[in-house]
């Protein structure tokens, strides 16, 4: 089984991990884990650490949290494969025989979210360009410039998403990242998912620059084009955190649009063992997205395709399949509608295992749009609502950065402007409703004038 080994090292190598001008290598941190292959190719990552408020549960989510990265709380991630046949023993005994392992956690398989069926498409992307107001988000100046977009996908085809769009598309390749073994260069991958989710972010937000992270090209032995490992997320995570810090902080702009998760245990510890994912506050990814809100980042995670009705071939939860970061507390979780304002039979549905109520809204799928999978296929599955509702934050954050509307929020006041779909408000099947821009553009201006 794949696994993360969150160490405590000495404080000196700690800050040589957490600082990007310093190298610190596998071997460094964690040569010789008795038990473990580790894989020295992955580069570690710094982990802070959650200080609750005084008396407050470190291991809870649904508290406030700050994140330390001093060298004396911070801890560090390696990622390597333990035997299945010894897997019980190496998890129990690795603390005992290397002081300084205080975990070990699951590394599961992600995989991106495309859609079940061969249903055409229903509009297209105009129809979703008219329901998000966008003629009306532009006459406010939210369009997008000045905010990091970042797509943590398959990687991005700028010249394809710009040529569907009509307008010039940016990357800010200064700012992209890859995981190890990833060549290629920003914005210049093959047309597929991530040049999807990339189109879908611009139609409300043109003006945004372009983050691109081509999380699921990493390699593992026996994976696919369209996956990886959940390490690499950690990884990426902690590089969007440094893009963060590096923005003056009364501008901060972040918005990260994630369309993949897991889907199956089969990758997983079990439900209740400490290094388990699906529903496991402290698994170190989990603190990644906390911790990222915390500074300022507005992260959107799809809430999957495992609908009761049509769910994708792959769902193999039996119950609950919003798990990990896709139900987090700390993120948007999108579900999907067409333009007609239905819910598509894919999309999952609530209660999440981290936070219940989830989805927490619903944004625009199933539409003729970017033609990353051909001419008359749709934008999408979850995959293609999560950069939709992203773009809208996006536009949003324009003119109201972090700094002015903390992430939490944004997220309350999506939630509160949501058109509901039901008649009993909050629902498993539509969360809070669809994202409603106007009611959104209403909402700000209402907290403009009480502010002035």
């Amino acid at each position: 089984m794949r696994v993360m080994i969150q160490l405590r090292p000495s404080p000196d190598l700690v800050a040589a991990v957490a600082d990007p001008s310093r190298t610190a290598t596998t071997a460094d941190v964690a040569d010789g884990l008795p038990g473990v292959e580790l894989d020295t190719a992955f580069t570690p990552v710094a982990v802070p650490r959650p200080v609750p408020a005084a008396g407050g549960d470190p291991l809870s989510l649904n508290q406030p949290l700050d994140f330390s990265l001093a060298p004396d709380d911070a801890s560090v991630l390696v990622r390597g494969t333990i035997s299945d046949d010894e897997l019980v023993s190496r998890v129990t005994l690795l603390p005992t025989l290397r002081p300084g392992v205080v975990g070990v956690f699951a590394d599961p398989v992600i995989e991106s979210s495309p859609t079940c069926g061969g249903a055409p498409p229903v509009g297209d992307w105009h129809d979703v360009e008219r329901l998000l107001s966008v003629a009306a988000l532009h006459a406010e100046g939210l369009d997008g410039a000045g905010v990091a977009l970042a797509v943590l996908d398959t990687g991005v085809n700028a010249a394809h998403a710009a040529r569907r769009l009509g307008r010039a598309v940016t990357v800010d390749a200064a700012r992209c990242w890859s995981p190890q073994g990833v060549t290629g260069r920003p914005g210049e991958f093959a047309v597929d998912h991530g040049t999807m989710c990339a189109f879908d972010a611009l139609i409300a937000a043109p003006q945004a620059a372009i983050v691109d992270i081509p999380l699921l090209l990493s390699t593992r032995p026996g994976g696919t084009a369209m996956d990886g490992l959940l390490s690499d997320a950690v990884a990426a995570f902690a590089h969007l955190r440094g893009v963060l810090e590096a923005q003056p902080a009364e501008s901060r702009a972040l918005v990260v649009t994630n369309s993949w998760g897991s889907f199956s245990p089969e990758w997983d510890f079990p439900v209740g063992h400490p290094g388990n994912y699906s529903d496991n506050a402290a698994h170190p990814f989990n603190l990644m997205v906390a911790a990222l809100d915390r500074i300022g980042g507005d992260v959107l995670f799809a809430a999957g395709n495992c609908g009761r009705e049509c769910p994708d071939g792959r769902c193999a939860y039996p119950s609950r399949p919003i798990v990990g970061a896709n139900s987090h507390p700390r993120a948007l979780s999108v579900g999907g509608v067409d333009v007609n304002g239905r819910r598509v039979g894919y999309s999952s549905q609530g209660p999440g295992r981290l936070t219940a109520r989830k989805p927490d809204v619903c944004a625009y799928t199933h539409f003729a749009g970017s033609r990353a999978f051909g001419e008359s296929e749709p934008d999408s599955g979850t995959s293609a609502a999560t950069p939709v509702a992203a773009g809208l934050v996006a536009a949003v954050r324009t003119r109201w950065p972090a700094a002015r509307l903390s992430p939490a929020q944004l997220r309350a006041l999506l939630r509160r402007t949501a058109e509901d779909r039901s008649e009993v408000g909050f629902d498993y099947d539509y969360g809070y409703g669809t994202v409603d821009p106007h009611a959104v553009m209403a909402a700000l201006e209402r907290r403009s004038r009480s502010a002035a």
